[in-house]
């Protein structure tokens, strides 16, 4: 199979597909990689690196969607590549439908075979290659809402965790999945005090167990959530519904409630978000203010962090990767059910009912 790596042309995305580690196994295995020049030089790869693995380097991003059978990518196509993908194209990278109705029609208009990343599940309910990008978002919450609780930058201008006579800041997390306790993780080691919410009692058990004690769970409800946030400095949104639009747990009432200054970082933009008033926004202008209260939305969180994340994805791609280039994607998602729930949209229909739920259409369960 030929397989495309083009550069990533979201605002202040850094990250690429593949490592030059994943190509070598790719060509090891009688495949052809096309790398778009200068793909992964964010992410600190070269193209002489993934030359020496066997890669072929292209001028440009249309010569890699023309050429290629398969496309691995890291974020959503853009409106400028919608043109490049063709019928029966495999494109293999995060889609998040729910969040975008002109993406999921353009992917549909494409006729090709779109496979989300966040997606594929394993038999235990796992979302193995979502995982180690709501490790690093988790994680980077706490280190981007630390930072813009700075009164230069409007916050309340309160430390996370303190110095003697003086409490710790407060920490409310939405939600206890991998997103939710990488974030408590954070905030706990920096000495915070911290307050997880979430609906699935195993999930607070789990959280009891293995956390310090200035880290607190409780039921998640309206009530409860509206009496946290009236304490709390910082908000982390780590809701995921698998596949579907994130409720809003937040709504912009509620907002009047906070303190001037307090900070939201809501990691589940990518599905619409938790909270009522987010909106996308990039690295480049990472924030902004609603009734006094900072906002924190930034679509691709681990985009600034490009060589942690580059190869902590390909780490877990990899291996479907070669599946899909080995077999084919039919065969390759018939033999592998966890691949399988990776299928969205195919050849022009969708397979995957949570986004056709998202936008009230009639789905097409293949």
């Amino acid at each position: 199979m030929i397989v495309g790596v083009p550069k990533e042309i979201k605002n202040n995305e850094s990250r690429v597909g593949m490592t030059p580690a994943g190509v070598f196994e790719l060509v090891k295995n009688s495949h052809t990689v096309y790398v778009q020049s200068g793909a992964g030089e964010g992410s600190g790869f070269f193209n002489h690196d993934y030359q020496r693995a066997g890669a072929t380097i292209l001028d440009t991003i249309g010569q890699v969607y023309a050429m290629s059978d398969m496309i691995v990518k890291v974020k959503e196509p853009i409106a400028e590549e919608y043109a490049l993908i063709q019928k029966g194209q495999i494109v293999f990278t995060y889609f998040h439908f729910a969040s975008s109705e002109a993406l999921t029609k353009a992917m549909i208009e494409s006729k090709s075979i779109c496979i989300a990343y966040e997606t594929v599940e394993d038999e235990d309910g796992t979302l193995p290659l979502l995982t180690p990008m709501s490790e690093v978002a988790g994680r980077m919450a706490i280190q981007q809402g630390a930072k813009y609780l700075e009164k230069p930058v409007k916050g309340r201008g309160v430390l996370l965790g303190g110095v003697p006579g003086v409490a710790p800041g407060r920490v409310l997390v939405l939600g206890a999945g991998v997103v939710g306790i990488q974030a408590a993780k954070m905030a706990a080691g920096l000495g915070a005090h911290v307050t997880i919410l979430d609906v699935n009692m195993k999930r607070l058990r789990h959280v009891n167990d293995i956390m310090p004690p200035h880290v607190v769970t409780e039921f998640s409800n309206e009530f409860n959530i509206r009496k946290h946030i009236k304490t709390h400095d910082l908000i982390i949104g780590g809701v995921l519904l698998k596949g579907a639009k994130a409720p809003n747990l937040i709504t912009r009432d509620m907002l009047k409630d906070m303190r001037p200054g307090t900070v939201i970082v809501d990691v589940a933009v990518d599905q619409g978000g938790c909270v009522e008033t987010t909106r996308p926004t990039t690295h480049e202008n990472p924030t902004y203010i609603v009734d006094d209260v900072v906002h924190y939305c930034v679509a691709n969180m681990p985009g600034a962090v490009p060589y942690t994340s580059t190869v902590a994805l390909t780490n877990v791609t990899l291996p479907y990767v070669l599946k899909l280039a080995n077999t084919g994607w039919r065969t390759a998602c018939k033999l592998d059910k966890s691949l399988g729930k990776g299928l969205n949209i195919v050849e022009g229909d969708i397979v995957y009912k949570e986004i056709a739920k998202a936008f009230q259409w009639e789905p097409v369960l293949a």
